[in-house]
């Protein structure tokens, strides 16, 4: 961590937790732009997913199985 870094989280950590969060959120929206390309891809994949689930390519496990298993622990 460089000098800098060092100085942001130590201020950070006098803060109290709501302005905290106040950062967290600030920094999130920062990293969290729009990727045309990274959209097109996980659209392409979302499409051949739900393509081999209607045509009985993938396997899959019902709902009521996951919830079965879940409650178990």
């Amino acid at each position: 961590m460089t000098r800098r870094v060092q100085a942001v989280v130590a201020d950070i950590k006098s803060l109290p937790d709501t302005e905290k969060l106040a950062v967290v959120d600030s920094i999130l929206l920062e990293l969290d732009r729009p990727d045309p390309e990274l959209d097109r891809v996980w659209a392409n994949e979302a499409r051949a997913r739900w393509q081999a689930y209607r045509s009985g390519r993938a396997d899959h496990v019902p709902y009521a199985a996951v919830m079965r298993r879940h409650r178990r622990k």
